[in-house]
């Protein structure tokens, strides 16, 4: 286990159960199936987690649904922002920075299915 980082016990988990996933669908797939996949992995470990949770943002004190949506919330303290794409891009960091400040998490993965190995498809984000 990884130790020394924010809920690194519950990204080991999180991560173990992603690439059990990717083992069995491998690269290639849309989002989506990559998505509803790893719940029914996440709900068969016991994780407990949230998907597609709105997360509003504080305009001048009002609170305002702006259309985001955080792909999956483990355990209400880690976001996960799910890709299959070619690369994780700069525009992915930031956008999960954006979801980590926004929803006053600390701990977020990127983690794009979209790889022959997925270890290189997983980012981890600290805020």
């Amino acid at each position: 286990m990884v130790t020394g980082y924010p809920h690194s016990d519950l990204t080991e988990q999180v991560i173990g159960a992603a690439v059990e996933v990717h083992r069995h669908l491998g690269p290639g797939l849309l989002e989506s199936a990559y998505e509803e996949c790893l719940c029914r992995e996440l709900a068969e470990r016991g994780i407990p987690f949230a998907r597609q949770v709105p997360l509003p943002i504080d305009y001048k004190g009002q609170r305002l649904d702006a259309g985001y949506r955080i792909d999956l919330l483990v355990d209400d303290r880690l976001i996960l922002e799910l890709k299959s794409v070619d690369a994780v891009t700069g525009i992915h960091e930031a956008q999960l920075l954006t979801y980590l400040r926004l929803s006053g998490k600390s701990v977020g993965l990127i983690i794009n299915f979209n790889t022959q190995l997925l270890k290189h498809g997983i980012t981890r984000r600290v805020l």
